[in-house]
């Protein structure tokens, strides 16, 4: 089966595709485009649920999807973030919490396979990952609309909730792998 024949495997790939015209919406020094990477962004996040939907609802998961999906999020994820430490709204170190965390955890999924196993997604995974999203958004509403300093403390608290559970989610993945490590 070709993979672009799935509606699903096209949202993934698309989602791929956008990351750098996100990244350079994001870095270009305008309201009107940092205004389109808010949307591109969100109607990526969104979508990663929808193809994930429609892949079974119509029962068109695949080998690509299954592979291609995490990393479009990784990259979606890893690319907004890098674009928003360029611009200073962010520092390095938190960057790399939660980069580093997408490494290890993606590093475990493949020794797990090495091993004929397969580590699915946690509640706290997913819960990472829209903490993840609503950190960019919180970032990407403040830097186009200039809400002011009460906006800091959602900031804050994102930017704090997004690494909290990026340490205790990628814990709960070794935590339940440990097996492979014996």
């Amino acid at each position: 089966m070709n993979i672009l024949r799935t509606i699903p495997n096209q949202i993934t790939l698309s989602r791929i595709l956008f990351v750098p015209l996100l990244m350079f919406l994001i870095l270009f020094d305008s309201d009107v485009t940092r205004i389109l990477a808010m949307v591109l962004f969100f109607l990526a996040a969104v979508s990663d649920a929808v193809d994930g939907y429609i892949a079974r609802s119509l029962n068109q998961t695949s080998l690509f999807g299954k592979f291609a999906d995490p990393i479009a999020d990784k990259l979606l994820i890893a690319g907004a973030l890098i674009a928003l430490l360029q611009l200073g709204e962010l520092s390095a170190w938190a960057v790399l919490v939660i980069i580093a965390r997408e490494f290890l955890v993606t590093g475990l999924r493949i020794l797990a396979i090495s091993e004929g196993e397969a580590i699915g997604a946690s509640l706290l995974g997913k819960a990472k990952t829209i903490s993840h999203v609503a950190l960019v958004l919180a970032i990407l509403i403040d830097v186009s609309f200039a809400i002011g300093p009460a906006w800091n403390v959602v900031r804050a608290v994102t930017l704090g909730l997004a690494l909290a559970l990026s340490v205790v989610s990628g814990g709960e993945y070794f935590y339940r792998s440990r097996r492979l490590f014996a």
